[in-house]
């Protein structure tokens, strides 16, 4: 199965897949076959008292595995069409523009959760002793011009000069998945 056949909105959770000592040769085979083939595995466990079908993709030194959603788990309550709207090919331009400027390697260190971090900070205080008081909300922001927006941006990161392009950083994944 080609390796973009699974639309990531059926992945669940992930996790890391060690072999035992005596399984560990056919382990690393699976992982250097699956490797240079460019495929990743589909199969049926048993977990949690539930089976699952997951997906088994070679990654680093070694095998991740996610669990995938059954079609009927989906949830699809809030899948709204998108409204209908025109756009001129100038503004088509000047938002490719900005997404290109704005392109970049994906780094899972750079993200945290704020807010999580914030209720250990309170319930630390809390737990001291201090008063807590409510932030006050703000207001929401006014709605603005969109392409007006977008021309700022781009002149703040500095637009290319036309007729260039920037690399792109972010290229689609070929990988092909074997069931």
């Amino acid at each position: 199965m080609a390796g973009d056949e699974v639309d990531p909105v059926y992945f669940e959770s992930s996790y890391y897949v060690a072999p035992e000592d005596k399984t560990a040769k056919p382990y690393v085979l699976f992982s250097a076959a699956l490797r240079e083939t460019g495929y990743d595995a589909i199969a049926k466990v048993a977990m949690h008292n539930h089976e699952h079908i997951v997906l088994i993709r070679p990654a680093n030194d070694g095998l991740l595995l996610h669990t995938l959603f059954y079609p009927n788990e989906l949830h699809t309550g809030n899948k709204v069409a998108p409204p209908a709207a025109k756009y001129t090919a100038g503004e088509l331009d000047l938002a490719k523009q900005l997404v290109t400027k704005l392109a970049g390697p994906f780094r899972p260190k750079e993200f945290h959760d704020a807010y999580r971090e914030s209720v250990e900070r309170l319930i630390a205080q809390k737990s001291k002793g201090h008063k807590i008081t409510p932030v006050k909300q703000p207001r929401p922001a006014p709605v603005v011009d969109l392409m007006e927006s977008l021309k700022k941006s781009l002149a703040s990161h500095g637009a290319p000069a036309k007729g260039t392009r920037k690399a792109s950083t972010g290229a689609k994944s070929s990988r092909r998945r074997a069931a």
